[in-house]
């Protein structure tokens, strides 16, 4: 297996080259690692397209050929480094090597916390149109205190770090193996030929009812003769009456939403008023396929979450837009549902604020938050400014109003790609 890293530092001495180095060289036997040289990378200028030059096109050339990328960021200023942002500029103009490409972020600073804004910031960049990364969700690796890391002859000094370190490089390598697997099954489909219509059916499908007409609960109860009120359910591991499964649901501390494997919107719990609820349905869209339920600028990372989750990614998570420190923190997560054969059923999603357990969590073990004042790499200082950086919106919420901030289905015209979700 072959990798190519990248260090987002121009500077003579970094301590995130010294970490990619010591990658290179404790961890051949997982992979051969060629670090690329980024410091004659001209100044990105849409103006004076240099994309043909060597250094360019040398750079796309050894990302293509490579099983996967590893790329070390500093932290300046709360967020990756302007040479790093420089290169993913030009990497994403009119040449895409990152395209659907495998890729590990890791990260060294001064201080505790490991590079980690400049990690998120670059996963965001990663994610976005143009770009199209693959980048492994989870077992990110924060070299924190790292003046104290590394010994004379530049290895790594503490033990559990290694192990960590190796264990993260490792995951890695099998999931670039799955990867592959995965890319060579679907060859012949992709995220564009979701079907978002609900056209297809399937096996659970209400047939001889129109999908789009606003009573479609109440036609499809009738249908099918479904249970109601006090007949009881018997579920996996319980019987509940119709009535107390709909307390159960709509009383949970999330909004939860079903669409199932036929891309037909067919439940939501009904927690709140449509406006009020923290991403908006309305009750007469219940039954619509996915397509109806969304604007056409969303369609497209519609199709790439959901063909992702159908495809074998277990779960997709994001922040949406609008979020406020010490006053709210919206999460969308998306999960796949699956039978007892493995085979997808559907998408689970649901929404929640997370703010009030952190501020409950808080308020109990007299803790707080505190900025990261971190000056990660040899050169540059960390600035003090608190630059959120942008969340990507939600997908398969169905939304009553697009104009409003909470509109949190339809605002999102980006794709999803088919593991992380990252921005299409």
């Amino acid at each position: 297996m072959k990798f190519v890293g990248i260090v987002g530092s121009i500077a003579e001495q970094s301590y995130n080259k010294m970490l990619l180095a010591y990658i290179a060289k404790h961890y051949q036997e997982l992979a051969e690692i060629e670090i690329l040289d980024i410091k004659d990378v001209p100044i990105f200028n849409e103006s004076d397209d240099q994309t043909e030059t060597p250094v360019i096109q040398n750079l796309v050339k050894k990302i293509k050929a490579a099983d996967g990328v590893i790329l070390a960021t500093p932290e300046h200023n709360h967020t990756t480094t302007a040479a790093m942002k420089n290169v993913l500029e030009w990497l994403s103009f009119k040449v895409h090597p990152f395209q659907d490409k495998p890729v590990l972020i890791v990260g060294a600073s001064y201080f505790s916390q490991g590079s980690s804004r400049a990690q998120l910031s670059l996963r965001q960049i990663l994610d976005s149109p143009g770009v199209n990364a693959l980048v492994m969700p989870g077992n990110e690796f924060l070299l924190g205190n790292v003046k104290e890391a590394f010994d004379a002859q530049g290895d790594l000094k503490d033990q559990g770090t290694i192990d960590f370190l190796g264990s993260v490089l490792a995951k890695f390598c099998e999931w670039v193996q799955v990867l592959e697997v995965l890319s060579e099954k679907n060859k012949q489909t992709s995220w564009q030929d979701e079907d978002l219509s609900a056209s297809k059916g399937t096996d659970t499908t209400i047939k001889g009812v129109d999908m789009r007409a606003d009573d479609w609960v109440e036609q499809a109860a009738a249908k099918t003769k479904a249970a109601s009120g006090k007949d009881y359910v018997k579920l996996d591991r319980g019987v509940l009456t119709v009535d107390q499964l709909n307390w159960f649901l709509n009383t949970m501390p999330m909004e939860l939403t079903y669409a199932d494997d036929n891309n037909q919107f067919i439940y939501y719990n009904h927690t709140l008023p449509g406006k009020e609820m923290l991403a908006p349905r309305d009750p007469k869209q219940v039954g619509d396929p996915m397509d109806a339920v969304h604007p056409p600028r969303a369609i497209k990372g519609v199709k790439h979450v959901i063909s992702s989750l159908r495809n074998g990614n277990d779960l997709v998570e994001m922040p949406v837009p609008g979020n406020k420190l010490n006053e709210r923190h919206i999460m969308h997560y998306y999960k796949a549902m699956r039978d007892s054969e493995g085979n997808y059923r559907g998408v689970n999603e649901w929404v929640l604020d997370l703010w009030p357990i952190v501020e409950s969590y808080l308020k109990q073990t007299g803790q707080k938050l505190v900025k990261d004042e971190a000056a990660p790499d040899v050169v540059s200082g960390a600035s003090g400014n608190e630059n959120q950086a942008p969340a990507v919106d939600s997908t398969t919420s169905a939304s009553v109003d697009e104009s409003s901030s909470e509109d949190l289905g339809p605002r999102l015209d980006e794709g999803i790609d088919s593991v992380t979700g990252a921005s299409e």
